[in-house]
């Protein structure tokens, strides 16, 4: 039974008694359920992210989250050994393997890239553990495309180590010209005076002088690729292509004793020494290419001449003189 309040009534001198409206009453129970209400929510938010009042399966999943932290560091931990070596097998890839096969380096460029551009880990983010999650998969990424550019990278190198012995007999190795028949080393390679013009312009070979008639040795294993008088001033002329991007050219022949596609082994004689085409006397004008570009044959001699006859015969080459074509 609810208590019956009074007020004094100063007028009348007596206590009346206080008469509380119902709508008044019904807005005091209505106020008290809200309270209530909103007191109760507040409580069970609190009791539910506090660790005194976790269910079984709140446990068992906090423990699997840490279970995964856990994990994601030992994984990281273990790319990071991952990424030293191959960083090691790049290094050696690179400054060892690709310098003995006379192959050029892939390029830090090459082998990081293509991972950039369009935000391909939209989808980790968002998570409590997005960043952890994003860098491990983003690591992931960037060790298998190295992976597998160092997997091509090694059957190129065991290919080329293949080849070795092939590339050992194709590139050009010994004097055209044998050093008893020489009458003297001409012209070396470089800017050198016009024997017509008198002009001073590149001399993309070097001219070996020897009498008419003189055998020409091939200078390494390849196929005859040319045997014409149809380059203007070479005269008669061959062209050995001798695979792993060697050729080498042989010109003013007086006679050949090759074919077009004959293959031909170093030391197997070719032609001989003449003077045809645009040439000023008896010689060889003799070149080296490598993948389509001229290179000083001098750094070639080494497989039939002694260091002090190659010391020489640099000496000589590298006199600023005249050209005999």
């Amino acid at each position: 039974m609810s208590k019956v309040k009074y007020y004094y009534d100063k007028d009348s001198l007596a206590y009346r008694r206080i008469k509380v409206r119902r709508s008044k009453q019904i807005s005091y129970v209505l106020l008290f359920l809200l309270s209530s209400a909103l007191f109760g929510f507040l409580g069970v938010v609190v009791l539910l992210n506090t660790p005194f009042f976790e269910t079984p399966k709140d446990r068992l999943q906090a423990r699997e989250i840490e279970n995964f932290k856990v994990n994601y560091a030992i994984l990281n931990k273990r790319l990071e050994l991952m990424e030293q070596v191959l960083s090691a097998l790049e290094d050696r890839d690179n400054n060892l393997y690709r310098i003995y096969f006379n192959t050029s380096p892939i390029s830090e460029e090459q082998r990081r890239a293509g991972l950039g551009g369009v935000n391909r880990y939209k989808e980790l983010e968002g998570f409590n553990n997005s960043d952890l999650v994003k860098n491990t998969t983003e690591r992931l990424d960037i060790i298998a495309k190295q992976m597998v550019i160092q997997s091509k990278s090694l059957d190129e190198i065991t290919k080329l180590a293949k080849d070795k012995e092939k590339l050992l007999a194709a590139v050009p190795a010994i004097q055209p010209v044998k050093n008893e028949d020489l009458k003297r080393m001409a012209s070396g390679f470089g800017y050198r005076n016009d024997p017509f013009t008198k002009i001073r312009k590149f001399h993309a070979g070097m001219d070996f002088s020897a009498k008419t008639g003189t055998p020409i040795y091939a200078t390494g294993d390849g196929v005859v690729a040319r045997a014409d008088a149809g380059a203007t001033g070479y005269g008669n002329h061959i062209v050995i292509r001798h695979g792993f991007g060697y050729e080498t050219l042989y010109a003013h022949l007086s006679k050949y004793k090759a074919r077009v596609g004959q293959k031909v082994k170093r030391g197997d004689i070719i032609g001989y020494v003449g003077s045809t085409g645009r040439s000023e006397a008896p010689h060889l004008h003799y070149e080296v290419k490598k993948e389509g570009k001229v290179i000083n044959p001098i750094n070639f001699y080494y497989g039939n001449i002694s260091a002090k006859e190659f010391v020489i015969l640099a000496q000589l080459a590298n006199q600023e003189n005249q050209s005999l074509d």
